[in-house]
């Protein structure tokens, strides 16, 4: 989820401070998610609109989209075809008004949070998220499960692709075989089981060191002038949606 090419870039969004980020984006997914209203989601969707400017590169945001949209094509498929609701045909084909718009909906909304969390939490490190979350008082054991993801997932990874290395170096060639998955199964089982020694060996280094379950940071974030003119700026934002749905 991160973008290094935002990372290295000096913009707004990189400068923001991470804990700002991580409000606005849970309030704002949250309101996305629970609003019924078109009218209001073209309202909303001028967040996400006004971060794309500082995007230096939006190629790499369409990339991340594409998975999305490719799940959400099959609730096209599905949707429209099963919905109740009042019929309307095309061409051969009989599809539920109500099934259509409710698809629109979900379609929307799915790709407006997916731009705005991207934009907002993809500009940071992620160590920095895991930071702001201590700083927000989140469960200390969930932030430190986030911590060791972000830590041993590459790790993971780094050994998943030595062992297909050394399963292409015995000439294994994947097919639809017994072999093959008998062959997959043997390597999800070595994962599990590397990560399993491994697990221990970093637990038998934590407790030598001491570890008393807080990871201590020598740098904490400091609230500069600039994030009480953003934070000002998503106060006013937010506040004039309610007030736009008090007045509706």
């Amino acid at each position: 989820m991160i973008d290094t090419k935002l990372l290295e870039s000096r913009n707004f969004l990189k400068e923001m401070d991470p804990r700002l980020k991580i409000i606005s984006g849970f309030l704002y997914s949250f309101i996305v998610a629970v609003e019924k209203k078109f009218l209001f989601l073209i309202y909303l969707s001028a967040l996400p609109l006004f971060l794309i400017i500082f995007l230096p590169d939006i190629k790499n945001l369409f990339k991340k989209l594409i998975p999305v949209n490719v799940f959400l094509l099959f609730l096209w498929i599905l949707i429209p075809f099963t919905y109740p609701g009042e019929k309307t045909s095309f061409f051969f084909l009989k599809l539920s008004e109500e099934g259509i718009r409710y698809c629109w909906m979900i379609t929307l909304k799915a790709n407006l949070i997916v731009i705005t969390t991207t934009l907002l939490l993809s500009t940071s490190p992620f160590l920095h998220i895991i930071h702001a979350l201590h700083h927000l008082k989140l469960p200390e054991k969930l932030v430190n499960l986030f911590y060791f993801f972000s830590r041993y997932i590459p790790v993971l990874n780094r050994e998943t692709t030595r062992l297909r290395i050394s399963m292409k170096a015995r000439s294994f060639i994947p097919k639809t075989s017994i072999h093959t998955y008998k062959t997959y199964g043997n390597l999800v089982g070595m994962i599990i089981l590397n990560s399993y020694n491994r697990a221990g060996k970093v637990y038998t280094a934590m407790k030598a060191r001491s570890f008393s379950g807080t990871f201590w940071t020598k740098n904490h974030f400091i609230w500069k002038r600039k994030d009480n003119i953003t934070s000002l700026i998503f106060t006013l934002y937010f506040v004039t949606y309610f007030i736009l749905k008090w007045l509706q």
